[in-house]
């Protein structure tokens, strides 16, 4: 696939992104990272009770990348290894956090909307850096947050995760609002910046690579 044909994927994927109120309340959350190994990528799905962030499984998808690494065409080169790792938990997530973008996207559709939209499930993207938009710096504090705007729509949040370290920026990917999007991942923190799901399928990522070295 080409990145002109990914992106006309990506503007029909999107035209299927629903934001909305959570149907449900969750009672487990996932969440999914990558690493890259030469010419494969190592996807792992952690699978976490919530709110109690008990950790239940992990699942690990080894693939051949498929496509190059172009900004804003994420979902091409990790999703489906993401999709399968998530497709090899124990059960399927209540809601599934995404080291990506969601709605914040140029097109409307990152990485946790492409995989929400495909599996049908809830997803939140949660980025260590900004995509698109412009915002102005939370406070200090950690749970302070600013609004990331996108073409005069908001599209995200910025989001202070722990006091005085650079935010995170949280966007919903589909079936789920913005406002329960930073709810889940200030619940799901520990004293980490990031969400301890997210923290743990990172480290597993590194830790194959390395075993793999």
């Amino acid at each position: 696939m080409d990145t002109q044909t990914a992106r006309q994927v990506q503007i029909e994927l999107s035209k299927r992104v629903r934001i909305q109120s959570l149907q449900m309340d969750p009672s487990n959350i996932a969440a999914v990272d990558a690493a890259f190994d030469g010419e494969s990528v190592i996807a792992v799905a952690s699978l976490f009770a919530y709110p109690s962030l008990l950790h239940i499984a992990d699942a690990v998808a080894r693939e051949k990348v498929r496509f190059p690494y172009v900004p804003g065409l994420l979902s091409f080169r990790e999703g489906h290894a993401f999709i399968s790792a998530i497709r090899k938990l124990k059960q399927t997530p209540d809601v599934i956090i995404v080291d990506g973008q969601g709605i914040a996207h140029p097109l409307g559709c990152g990485i946790a909307s492409h995989i929400g939209v495909l599996l049908d499930l809830p997803t939140i993207g949660c980025a260590k850096s900004r995509l698109v938009g412009e915002y102005s710096e939370p406070g200090p504090e950690k749970g302070q947050c600013s609004p990331l705007i996108y073409k005069k729509e908001q599209v995200g949040a910025v989001l202070r995760t722990r006091n005085n370290v650079r935010p995170v920026f949280v966007s919903p990917g589909h079936l789920i609002d913005l406002c329960l999007s930073v709810a889940i991942v200030l619940q799901s923190l520990t004293q980490y910046r990031i969400p301890e799901p997210l923290r743990r399928a990172d480290h597993l990522t590194k830790a194959l690579i390395k075993e793999s070295m």
